[in-house]
């Protein structure tokens, strides 16, 4: 059963978010109305009301959440980390700094819901490698570029 959680990012997935392992499911609805998911990895907390993610500017996540603004962000990880976050995204870098295909939104909280199950616990989240010491390089470096932005934006 969903429970209502506030508008602050609780701290188990501050956590998780700050360490930058962990993978999103991004939703977003088409302007025909058709949902769209796109995972996520390049996510990093501003503060305990706002996310900053790295999103490629051609994908169609980003085309939805430019057009309709409102998101929500699925979030599963070990410590039983399971939460939803819906939000107003806006653009606030494009393009990145590192890379001029990809853009840099930040996710503003309207309201965050647990989705922890008294059946069931979340061991462990979708676990990810790099593809390439190339691919290991931009991704580190749009990380960094979003610490840097939780701090100065």
């Amino acid at each position: 059963m969903a429970k209502h959680v506030g508008i602050k990012l609780p701290d188990d997935l501050v956590s998780v978010l700050a360490a930058g392992k962990t993978v999103a499911v991004l939703a977003t609805f088409s302007e025909k109305g058709l949902p769209h998911t796109t995972p996520i990895q390049c996510i990093y907390p501003k503060g305990s009301e706002s996310i900053l993610i790295s999103i490629n500017k051609d994908h169609a996540g980003y085309h939805n959440m430019v057009w309709q603004k409102k998101v929500m962000l699925c979030f599963m990880d070990e410590g039983n980390v399971a939460y939803s976050v819906l939000g107003r995204a806006g653009v606030v870098r494009a393009p990145s700094l590192v890379h001029p295909l990809m853009n840099i939104v930040r996710i503003d909280i309207i309201d965050i819901k647990s989705d922890r199950s008294v059946l069931v616990k979340v061991d462990a989240g979708v676990r990810w490698s790099y593809t390439s010491s190339e691919a290991e390089e931009l991704s580190n470096a749009l990380m960094n570029e979003l610490k840097e932005l939780s701090r100065t934006l």
